[in-house]
C-alpha cells in the first residue's frame, strides 16, 4: 500500500488559512491516519499547490511558498522528502520555480513525463502492482484531478473516505462523490477496511 497526500497544506487545513473550512478529514488524519502511519513505517509522497499569480484564467493567489499558508501538515516524519509541487488543480501542471519562495513564478504547463517519473521514485510503477490511497483536501477538486490522473497512467487507486473531505466540508457533498464520482477513477475505502 501506499499512500499519496494531495494539498494537505495550512492554507486548506489551518484555521486561518485562505480556503480553511471546518472539515472532518482534518482531525482524522492528524490524531488517527498520522499515528497510524508512524507506526506500521509506511511513508507518505505528497503532492502540494503553488497557487501563486500569474496563472491562466487568474483567480486568486494562495499556497505562496514561504508563508504559512504554504506549509505542509504532513508530520516531516512520515513523509517522503520528494514533494511533488503542482500549480493548478491537476498535477501534472506545474511551473518554473514551483514551491521556491524566493524564485518568480512561470506560467503554469503540463510536464506528464515529470509526474510520471516523480510517481515511479515515490510510489514505484504501475506495474509493479501497489495500491495507491488517496489522502487530502479537496475531494471535489485537486483529489479528484490526481485520481483521474493517477488512473490514466495505470494505477489502482482508492480514496481513503476519512481522509478526504469537499471544499465545502458538506457531509452530503463528499457522500455523493464518494458513491456517485469516485467509482469512475477508483473505488473509495473505510478506515476499517484499511485497519481491520
Amino acid at each position: 500500500m501506499k499512500i499519496v497526500s494531495v494539498d494537505f497544506q495550512r492554507e486548506f487545513s489551518a484555521d486561518g488559512g485562505l480556503c480553511y473550512r471546518p472539515r472532518p478529514c482534518i482531525p482524522f488524519m492528524k490524531d488517527i491516519l498520522f499515528p497510524f502511519v508512524r507506526e506500521r513505517g509506511y511513508r507518505v509522497a505528497e503532492v502540494v499547490s503553488d497557487y501563486r499569480l500569474p496563472r491562466q484564467g487568474g483567480g486568486f493567489q494562495a499556497c505562496v511558498p514561504g508563508t504559512w499558508g504554504y506549509e505542509s501538515e504532513v508530520p516531516a516524519d512520515v513523509k517522503d522528502a520528494r514533494v511533488w509541487v503542482k500549480a493548478f488543480s491537476s498535477p501534472v501542471w506545474v511551473r518554473e520555480h514551483g514551491g521556491d519562495p524566493g524564485g518568480e513564478p512561470g506560467l503554469p504547463y503540463p510536464d506528464h513525463r515529470g509526474f510520471s517519473e516523480w510517481l515511479k521514485a515515490t510510489v514505484g510503477a504501475p506495474d509493479e502492482g501497489a495500491e495507491v490511497i488517496l489522502i487530502g483536501l479537496t475531494v471535489d477538486g485537486c483529489v479528484l484531478s490526481a485520481l483521474q490522473e493517477l488512473r490514466y497512467m495505470g494505477y489502482r487507486v482508492r480514496v481513503l473516505a476519512e481522509a478526504v473531505d469537499t471544499y465545502s466540508g458538506d457531509p452530503g457533498e463528499k457522500n455523493f462523490l464518494l458513491e456517485k464520482v469516485i467509482p469512475y477513477w477508483g473505488q473509495p475505502i473505510a478506515w476499517g477496511q484499511l485497519n481491520p
